[in-house]
């Protein structure tokens, strides 16, 4: 039984995908509000909080006539995949060591390295963190050394 409409909702595209066999549905946002009975901003909530990046969907939207949107499920190469070009995109000469070390917490929560890997990580990139011989140009890049040969890894 669903409990609400942000559940009904989820079934319903939840339903929908299962019968595709490409793990691709394209749906009409005004279609499926009516068929649900609910609101549009209503389906864009529920895309925007249960379909997202983090639980294994991309979701594709265009507004308008012709529009559409349209919802992949990715399989755990994609994820992280995604998962480490975020972390990538977000290490810069700003970033902290300690948000370096939460990349790296992460990765070995997500069970995507191991304790020994994340331990060893961690020694490394204090030490580059603290070292007065490397320039924060040069700790970027090695920043991103590390995490790009992670992704090839893992």
């Amino acid at each position: 039984m669903v409990n609400n409409l942000s559940d009904a909702i989820e079934e319903y595209i939840l339903a929908r995908l299962s019968e595709q066999s490409s793990g691709v549905v394209e749906l009409k946002r005004t279609e499926l509000a009516d068929k649900i009975d609910c609101a549009p901003s209503q389906i864009s909530y529920v895309l925007s909080t249960r379909f997202t990046h983090e639980r294994g969907f991309v979701v594709e939207s265009r507004r308008g006539l012709g529009g559409y949107i349209r919802i992949t499920i990715l399989n755990d190469a994609d994820i992280r995949d995604l998962i480490y070009r975020d972390m990538l995109s977000k290490i810069n000469e700003n970033t902290e060591l300690e948000y370096i070390r939460s990349m790296v917490d992460y990765l070995l929560k997500q069970k995507m390295i191991t304790r020994r890997e994340a331990i060893l990580l961690t020694q490394t990139i204090i030490t580059i963190y603290e070292s007065d011989k490397i320039d924060a140009t040069e700790r970027v890049r090695l920043m991103r050394s590390i995490f790009t040969t992670l992704s090839k890894f893992s």
